[in-house]
């Protein structure tokens, strides 16, 4: 078969287009990643928006590139409630979200502060790969969303007034619990709920709308509440409230990406889960240290504590979840296997 220079000539324009094509699809616009955290830099400042930063630089540096992100931290971008719906639909590219706040689009998101049932940053480490990962991976990626970081973090409460250890002392504090099945704990306890995101603490805990919040130990630093609280039940050595926050990303815009690019978010993603769970547990211990030396009373959880609020946490937010859906049901269920 012999090519003649004129068919050569287009073949190589043919290629040459497909080429250009390729880098104007990778190179289409700098994605956004928007957070409700403080904003620093990538060595200083929560660790949360650090990670984002050195997510940006990973993939840059991965897609010799390619692909460059900006951080949008403070909900600069759009407000904090609005960003799930808003990667669901496309409209925005990434977040680092608390995942229980999406409860009320997705109900099996509310496993991701289920009260008692994670123990331990490494049964939450467990979960990537476990069968409730698998599961609960799945069951986003049908709504439209990519888990790219799985993120944990241990928390605890901060008070005004009144200590919060035991459930013993919520009856009759207005507390705020970090998501629906934790407000169900709080109130089988006899505190009155409130339901705000972390960035909106302070003001409330100020003004005495607020007598107690539980948030992670990073937003007790960041946010600073040691400022206005007197008490603080610290997450350094155990805990009940451990957070599911991770970065997540929209998969209507995954899915326009090129193969080699899906994986340099997968494999940059999954190269922070290491940083995050390091920087988590040392707020821990450092959130501990600020909250004393600032004059407030730090209280550590013992076994026995920790039982009482498991315990009611299986008679209610447990139950309740477990019936919701067969999906919730079967989070729960795996879940479970590995607490």
């Amino acid at each position: 078969m012999t090519i003649t220079r004129r068919e050569l000539m287009q073949g190589t324009a043919a290629a040459g287009l497909i080429s250009l094509a390729g880098r104007a699809a990778a190179q289409a616009g700098t994605l956004k990643i928007s957070h409700q955290f403080p904003g620093g830099t990538a060595t200083e400042g929560d660790f949360r928006d650090r990670l984002c930063r050195r997510f940006a630089a990973d993939i840059e540096k991965r897609s010799n590139g390619a692909l460059k992100a900006a951080v949008y931290p403070g909900s600069s971008l759009m407000k904090t409630n609005a960003q799930f719906s808003a990667m669901r639909k496309g409209a925005l590219d990434i977040s680092l979200y608390p995942l229980p706040y999406a409860g009320g689009e997705v109900a099996e998101a509310n496993i991701g502060l289920m009260p008692a049932l994670v123990p331990s940053y490494e049964v939450g480490a467990q979960w990537k790969n476990g069968e409730v990962g698998r599961m609960l991976a799945k069951t986003l990626s049908d709504k439209g969303i990519v888990l790219l970081s799985w993120i944990w973090q241990a928390g605890g409460v901060a008070s005004r007034a009144t200590p919060l250890v035991a459930p013993d002392d919520a009856k009759g504090l207005k507390v705020r619990g970090g998501s629906r099945e934790m407000d169900m704990v709080l109130k089988a306890a006899g505190a009155s709920v409130i339901s705000l995101p972390s960035n909106e603490i302070y003001a409330a805990m100020q003004t005495g709308a607020m007598d107690a919040a539980m948030t992670s130990s990073t937003s007790f630093i960041s946010f600073k509440l040691e400022e206005i609280a007197k008490n603080l039940t610290s997450g350094r050595n155990k805990a009940y409230w451990f957070m599911f926050e991770p970065l997540m990303m929209s998969k209507d815009v995954f899915d326009k990406m090129p193969k080699a690019q899906q994986d340099i978010m997968m494999e940059a993603g999954a190269a922070q889960e290491k940083f995050a769970t390091d920087a988590a547990r040392a707020d821990d211990k450092a959130a501990a240290d600020i909250y004393a030396k600032a004059g407030a009373k730090v209280f550590d959880l013992d076994d026995a504590t920790l039982r009482k609020w498991q315990a009611i946490a299986r008679d209610t937010a447990w139950k309740d979840y477990t019936a919701r859906s067969a999906s919730c049901a079967a989070l729960m269920k795996a879940a479970q296997k590995l607490a």
